[in-house]
């Protein structure tokens, strides 16, 4: 592991490649908080700048054409999970910008989140001397830390193991992959919870009340 990162060699990944079952199917994401799409939320949480940023999203990609962003459908058959989407953001930045040596993971439902979280993944990465870094926040039920594994930063040079791992093993949780790794664990906190994602329409009613 390096022992030093900065902005300039870190990339963002939108993931937005889940089907929304709880929702009832569609793109959740579009969906209106607040007057603006959860998608907007999320990127006026994050100051990405001039940082390489891929959204993943599978389906027709015209429907994200007012982001101006590229779109990438899951380089995986089969909607595998978040972890194909991962994968669909290390190959593209391999591929596309081989200065960029970590991609962060934002999931793009979650219209909270706790805006220094790059430099936080940033630094917890390297005070760790981690491969992988992911945020955590209490847990509202217990009070333990719960961590949310598609808030993380990635090395871009897993993209070969994770490919190996989804394709020839058949793995599926991000815990099963990133068990293999040193993870480090970077705690936040705020209410609501800054991870807080609106997976109901229950949820949207809840959420307009911070908005």
């Amino acid at each position: 592991m390096n022992n030093s990162l900065d902005s300039d060699h870190v990339g963002y990944l939108l993931l937005a490649g889940g089907q929304s079952r709880r929702m009832g199917g569609g793109d959740k994401n579009l969906m209106l908080l607040g007057g603006k799409p959860l998608l907007q939320h999320v990127l006026d949480r994050i100051d990405i700048g001039t940082a390489p940023v891929l959204l993943n999203a599978n389906g027709d990609a015209a429907r994200y054409a007012s982001f101006d962003m590229p779109v990438r459908a899951d380089v995986v058959d089969g909607f595998a999970g978040p972890l194909a989407g991962i994968l669909t953001g290390l190959e593209w930045a391999a591929r596309e910008y081989p200065e960029i040596s970590h991609m962060i993971s934002l999931a793009t439902d979650a219209p909270f989140l706790p805006r220094d979280l790059p430099t936080r993944l940033m630094a917890g990465l390297i005070d760790a001397g981690a491969d992988i870094a992911q945020a955590a926040s209490p847990d509202n039920m217990d009070g333990n830390t719960r961590r949310h594994p598609v808030f993380a930063i990635w090395p871009v040079a897993l993209a070969v193991d994770l490919r190996h791992a989804l394709v020839d093993q058949d793995i599926r949780k991000i815990d099963d992959f990133t068990a293999r790794y040193h993870c480090a664990v970077v705690p936040f906190e705020g209410m609501p919870d800054p991870f807080m994602n609106l997976n109901r329409p229950e949820d949207f009613a809840i959420a307009q009340d911070y908005i």
